[in-house]
């Protein structure tokens, strides 16, 4: 006797239990955890450095070996979280350095199907002086990544660069002064 039962039975079983499974994981509210990583970025990377807020700055980067970022020079490279300690408590701590104010424009900010990493892109001007005299950084190209480590947003990768239209402006030397005949 041949049971045709048991084969249906077992695959419905199985259907069931899967969609179980899957509605069982809870749905990441894409619009609010895209605005979290937003205001977190914004403020962890750049503005905390106006009120010199360095434990709520800290408390957004991944604090191991994992944290990279690129400067638009070599020298500003920096690799580990000991490292932007250092970073950090030398210049940003330094009284010569001033935060002034920070602009973001084109922000892009993506989060992936699971809901634990988030990568984004834009455009900052950072305004600071240092010693007095202007140190910024205008139309800058922002990238980098951040992942949801124990329920916590943090920043494990960051790359800032210039354009290399940008980039010849500022190399190039000034034009001589004309005359007027």
């Amino acid at each position: 006797m041949i049971e045709t039962g048991r084969p249906a039975a077992i695959g419905f079983a199985l259907a069931a239990l899967l969609s179980g499974c899957a509605s069982n994981t809870p749905a990441v509210d894409v619009a609010a955890e895209t605005a979290r990583v937003d205001s977190i970025i914004r403020f962890a990377a750049v503005q905390w450095a106006i009120g010199k807020d360095t434990a709520a700055m800290f408390r957004h980067f991944a604090h191991d070996s994992t944290l990279f970022w690129f400067s638009p020079d070599s020298a500003g490279t920096l690799r580990g979280f000991a490292a932007q300690r250092q970073l950090v408590e030398q210049v940003f701590m330094n009284p010569a350095f001033v935060a002034v104010s920070s602009d973001f424009r084109d922000m892009r900010v993506h989060l992936s199907r699971g809901g634990d990493v988030a990568w984004w892109s834009g455009i900052i001007d950072d305004r600071n002086t240092w010693q007095g005299r202007p140190a910024e950084w205008e139309n800058v190209r922002w990238t980098g990544v951040a992942e949801k480590r124990e329920g916590d947003w943090v920043i494990v990768q960051m790359h800032f660069s210039k354009s290399e239209e940008a980039m010849a402006r500022e190399l190039r030397p000034p034009e001589p002064a004309r005359r007027a005949r």
